[in-house]
């Protein structure tokens, strides 16, 4: 199939963006990378009568030291996560996790912004989002708003972005020194969406957890920060059974939609599997740094 007719329109600045989005509202569609809009053009799943190419605004894109955050622009591709020199050091989930996007022509396409506005249940930067609690900043042509990423999505494939808004910037904060951050995911090929997406975020302090963050994606419509269950096992020794007792906890504070595809006990024991996974993974990162 072929997309339905549209105006396109290619903006030279942020503000003629702006003035198009408030002028045509719902009918109007940014694109940037258009990895998830062209294919759903294709199949008639989307027919926006005015199509708005970003591409030229390259203000956009870019990461930026911003003292106890870093910030990246909407139209960072993810593959300029995947290599940024200040993300490994400073926010390493974000690379690891941008690396299991796709292919590399994907990757070399898609956009930060793109990914994050179009809240796929699957998606590895709305869960890293989720999980660091990201501050997302909007813009329309009455000023800019900063969102939590915690109220940021609120569904499959629908967030709180107005149709005369757009995304210009999300903020991380940086990793602590004593932090560790670990990204897993399971696919039934390499490229195709997750079943299950876990990320975690450690923080040993003299032989206990002091913090810890988990992130999962595909048990609900939008990426999940397990809190609750998180807070049970901070001021504990992070030893094996603590590793299996959390792994556990995970996979049953999730209630996945049932499928005669994917049955929830099997996306239940990709979330305890996973989150082994993860956590044994920082803690092996960390005996390597304290020998």
């Amino acid at each position: 199939m072929k997309p339905a007719s549209f105006e396109y329109h290619r903006p030279a600045s942020i503000g003629e963006a702006l003035d198009l989005l408030a002028l045509h509202g719902a009918q109007g569609k940014l694109i940037s990378g258009g990895q998830s809009l062209v294919p759903m053009m294709n199949m008639r799943l989307a027919s926006p009568a005015h199509l708005i190419d970003i591409n030229d605004l390259s203000e956009l894109a870019g990461v930026r030291d911003q003292g106890d955050a870093v910030e990246i622009g909407t139209l960072t591709r993810h593959c300029e996560v995947v290599s940024s020199a200040l993300l490994k050091k400073h926010c390493p989930l974000l690379p690891k996790a941008a690396a299991t996007i796709g292919h590399h022509a994907i990757r070399q396409r898609g956009t930060l912004g793109g990914s994050l506005a179009h809240a796929d249940p699957a998606a590895q930067m709305a869960l890293v989002a989720r999980t660091l609690d990201a501050r997302i900043t909007l813009a329309s042509r009455s000023g800019e708003r900063e969102v939590a990423s915690g109220a940021f999505f609120e569904g499959a494939m629908a967030t709180v972005v107005r149709p005369d808004e757009m995304i210009v910037r999300v903020r991380y904060p940086k990793l602590l020194p004593q932090e560790r951050s670990s990204f897993k995911l399971f696919s039934r090929r390499h490229g195709d969406f997750a079943i299950i997406s876990v990320a975690v975020l450690l923080e040993v302090h003299e032989g206990w957890v002091r913090k810890l963050l988990i992130g999962l994606n595909g048990a609900s419509p939008a990426p999940l920060r397990l809190d609750a269950v998180a807070a049970e096992f901070l001021g504990k020794t992070p030893d094996a059974r603590w590793v299996e007792a959390l792994g556990l906890a995970v996979s049953r504070a999730i209630t996945p939609e049932d499928s005669a595809r994917i049955p929830p006990i099997y996306r239940r024991e990709l979330a305890r599997g996973l989150t082994v996974q993860a956590l044994q993974e920082l803690l092996a990162e960390r005996k390597g740094d304290v020998a």
